[in-house]
């Protein structure tokens, strides 16, 4: 676990970089598998969103750099999608973004005896967030949530 999370923490800066020179904005970043069988998620998105032709160009522009870059030492599976409806919340532009919907936030440790907090967004600051699940807020530091998405509610 700890050297998916070094190897995340190293590629992060590298995909957003990548995804900013084609006028992208990484949304996120998974990494699945382990050596040999790693799978790179990477989630990118731009105003008036992507399609699967723009997907198609990142992957052919992610797989170039990364074949000149390197950064990755060991076999791999590059995919890349767009955030979809549930699309991951991981800045604060993110999360001010989803403000009064409905989110799913799991977090590292336990805050007040749970994990899992489903609710409304309510407010955003530059350190935590507020969720109301079933009328009681929560505060939750951003780095305490180890993954959160935006819920998408059909009529």
């Amino acid at each position: 676990m700890v050297a998916r999370f070094d190897l995340y923490e190293r590629l992060l800066p590298f995909f957003e970089r990548s995804l900013a020179d084609l006028g992208y904005e990484l949304v996120e970043l998974e990494l699945k598998g382990g050596p040999g069988s790693l799978v790179v998620c990477v989630y990118a998105d731009r105003e008036g969103g992507v399609s699967i032709d723009d997907c198609v160009a990142i992957s052919r522009y992610l797989g170039d750099v990364l074949d000149v870059e390197d950064p990755i030492k060991h076999a791999y599976r590059l995919e890349v999608s767009s955030p979809g409806l549930n699309r991951p919340l991981r800045t604060v532009s993110h999360f001010r973004s989803a403000l009064k919907q409905t989110i799913k936030v799991l977090t590292r440790d336990p805050l007040d005896g749970r994990r899992r907090f489903r609710g409304t967004l309510n407010a955003v600051g530059d350190e935590t967030i507020e969720v109301d699940v079933d009328g009681q807020p929560f505060q939750i530091p951003l780095s305490a949530i180890e993954k959160a998405n935006l819920v998408y509610e059909f009529e």
